[in-house]
């Protein structure tokens, strides 16, 4: 940076005179002056305060907990794993999760798509991921980072529902539910047409690539029929008809290429010649009750798996013609939906004979032979996670959530790991988390509070059924305070202790002591209200705030209680004082959407936001200028943030946690 151009700056300046030559040093002097200006926006002071001396704030992610596969009853949901075995890939939302298989918290996520995934397949190099979604999109992208992608190309009209790679990598089938076709054959680097899908009359389900030479296909579909195809070019050869009595669900070759199998809704195991594609034998004749949705290669090509609705996971022996080894998911002698095993895959490159089956709940069971039950569960969200709380102790490394379809779960930061919550869940929408004296409190939009008992990780006491649809919850001294639709409810070991009617619907509520604040007023005000020791609120406002230009529709009280923030639709965050209730700052609004959520740290200097935006901010409270962004951190919106032991965790639209390092904080 020049010292000509610094002493020009200065002078125009303090002169006023305005810049009427935009001669070249004048320029490069007004770039000097706006780097100067990002910089100090940038930066916070070091506690010594020297000269040159800054400290940067950073924002960085440190881990995804990720989304749980997405399902859909009656339907086949596909999982691959990659050639060593290490990592398995699915589809959640609008992202694709590649997990690790040991250690399901290492995670990456691709959220190239713009509308709900689909599939997602490793190739067989192992480089790179093909996926699809609802549009009848597939996008080529590396399988490293989860980022670059190769190629963006438009198969059908519909819904993709399956994606087979061929042995070299090199070329791609991707079938589904299209008007004008049920899928397409394409090189994977251009796009090129390399073939066709045609024999069907339905949406085609599932589609197998033999991995020798000479290049085989075959696709199945809801008109019961099996097409076999020759390549490439790809195209039509001869079909199975007469086999399978209703929709045929999956189809895999055996890794030698010598066998194909299809599986489908009446229960059938059907063999075939894998160079030929004449039917061979049917295997397991009425062992399975419901329908098989799925089904996987042993690596030897001389067992396969299955999953089916009726909970089981089998093993079978192609030679023999029998079920070596079965699995039943689930609680014994019960029949629940939930555990209907709609995915299964063996993958290779292990020498522990792991197999990995999905029940329709999302949770991912991994089972090995000799153990009856599975050896670990894999549970998480497969919906928009709408709600995060915290241990009443941050210290503890926990956390829980609760997502649009009333599934509450708690996670260990730490391990990465999470755990549904025991007990009867909410049947709709988790609105809030409020954490106090070791438990945690929840309200839904199935209109009842619940206490869950962190210890236990359990469901506590009994479901109290709500007056009305709650907006939010609070809780302080023993206390708990529910905003409805109508009103505010004091609550105390299940018990209602009183209400306050009010003339608007609340959006917002947070406690501390004997302080409750609302927000939700037609006049874009925050009331604040006084709740005595025996549950009551005081019928009138001690403190009305009407700094807000938008709606108050989430409040954050700070550690000590000393400062209160609101949050409004409009994405401007205000920061009080309790004892005066005058604004400490009004420059937080750096958001574009409305502001979902806010969170403290420990200390109370600096605080988190998440907002429709799908951004996370970190702001300073002694300089309220100084802010550091996470872009882009949850699809369709960061619905929570909280600090947890120092760092910040959030949870939003892709149903993932993310755990995120903060630096520099001054």
């Amino acid at each position: 940076m020049s010292s000509n151009c610094q002493g020009q700056d200065q002078a125009v300046t303090s002169q006023g005179r305005p810049f009427e030559e935009p001669t070249s040093c004048s320029l490069l002097s007004l770039y000097c002056n706006l780097l100067r200006r990002l910089v100090v926006h940038c930066s916070v002071r070091t506690p010594s305060g020297s000269e040159g001396n800054t400290s940067i704030m950073s924002i960085e992610i440190e881990k995804i907990l990720a989304a749980s596969p997405a399902t859909t009853r009656g339907q086949p949901t596909q999982l691959s794993v990659d050639a060593k075995g290490e990592r398995i890939a699915y589809a959640s939302g609008k992202s694709i999760f590649l997990r690790n298989i040991d250690n399901p918290a290492l995670c990456k996520q691709y959220t190239g798509h713009t509308t709900t995934t689909t599939v997602a397949k490793f190739s067989p190099s192992g480089f790179w991921v093909a996926s699809g979604d609802v549009s009848g999109q597939v996008r080529v992208w590396d399988a490293v980072e989860a980022v670059n992608t190769k190629g963006e190309y438009s198969i059908i009209s519909g819904r993709i529902n399956d994606i087979a790679w061929d042995g070299d990598s090199q070329r791609i089938i991707a079938v589904g539910d299209g008007r004008e076709r049920y899928g397409h054959c394409i090189t994977a680097d251009s796009g090129n047409s390399v073939g066709e899908v045609s024999g069907h009359s339905k949406v085609v389900n599932a589609v197998a690539i033999r991995q020798q030479r000479p290049l085989r296909a075959a696709t199945v579909s809801d008109d019961s029929t099996m097409c076999f195809l020759h390549g490439a070019p790809f195209k039509f050869a001869r079909n199975a008809t007469g086999l399978h009595k209703g929709f045929v669900m999956g189809a895999a070759f055996s890794p030698d290429g010598n066998i194909l199998v299809t599986v489908g809704a009446d229960r059938r195991i059907q063999l075939y010649d894998g160079k030929t594609g004449e039917s061979t034998k049917q295997v397991g004749e009425g062992v399975h009750t419901g329908s098989i949705f799925a089904v996987s290669w042993s690596k030897d090509s001389k067992r396969f798996v299955t999953a089916s609705a009726d909970q089981t996971v089998r093993v079978w022996d192609v030679e023999a013609d029998k079920c070596l080894h079965s699995w039943r998911v689930g609680e014994e002698g019960a029949v629940t939906v939930s555990d209907q095993q709609v995915g299964v895959v063996w993958p290779h490159g292990r020498s522990d004979g792991l197999i990995i089956s999905l029940s329709l709940d999302g949770n991912l069971n991994y089972l090995q032979e000799g153990s009856s039950k599975p050896v670990k569960v894999v549970q998480g969200h497969n919906k928009s996670i709408t709600a995060l709380g915290i241990s009443s102790d941050s210290s503890e490394n926990t956390v829980i959530t609760g997502s649009f379809d009333g599934r509450v779960c708690s996670w260990d930061i730490t391990s990465g790991l999470g755990s549904v919550v025991d007990g009867q869940p909410h049947s709709n929408q988790v609105k809030q988390f409020a954490s106090a004296t070791g438990r945690a409190y929840s309200v839904a939009w199935d209109d009842t509070l619940r206490t869950v008992d962190s210890s236990t990780n359990t469901f506590a006491g009994s479901s109290v059924k709500l007056m009305a649809q709650p907006q939010g919850v609070a809780a302080t001294n023993n206390q708990v305070i529910v905003a409805l639709n109508n009103g505010l409810a004091v609550y105390s070991k299940d018990q209602l202790l009183s209400s306050l009617d009010t003339s608007y619907t609340p959006a917002a509520i947070a406690a501390y002591g004997s302080l409750v604040a609302v927000g939700g007023p037609d006049d874009n005000s925050a009331l604040v209200y006084k709740l005595d020791s025996a549950g009551k609120i005081s019928p009138s406002p001690v403190a009305t705030l009407k700094n807000s230009m938008a709606k108050v529709v989430t409040f954050a009280f700070s550690p000590d209680g000393k400062l209160l923030a609101a949050g409004n639709s409009s994405g401007k965050i205000v920061v009080y004082s309790t004892s005066t209730w005058e604004v400490v700052t009004d420059r937080w609004s750096a958001h574009t959407a409305r502001v979902l959520s806010i969170a403290w740290n420990a200390e109370g200097t600096h605080a988190a936001s998440g907002a429709l935006d799908t951004n996370v901010h970190i702001w300073s409270l002694t300089k309220p200028g100084s802010r550091v962004k996470a872009a882009n951190a949850h699809k369709d919106g960061v619905y929570g943030v909280a600090w947890v032991g120092g760092k910040v965790v959030s949870t939003g639209g892709d149903a993932a946690i993310k755990v995120w390092t903060v630096k520099g904080l001054q």
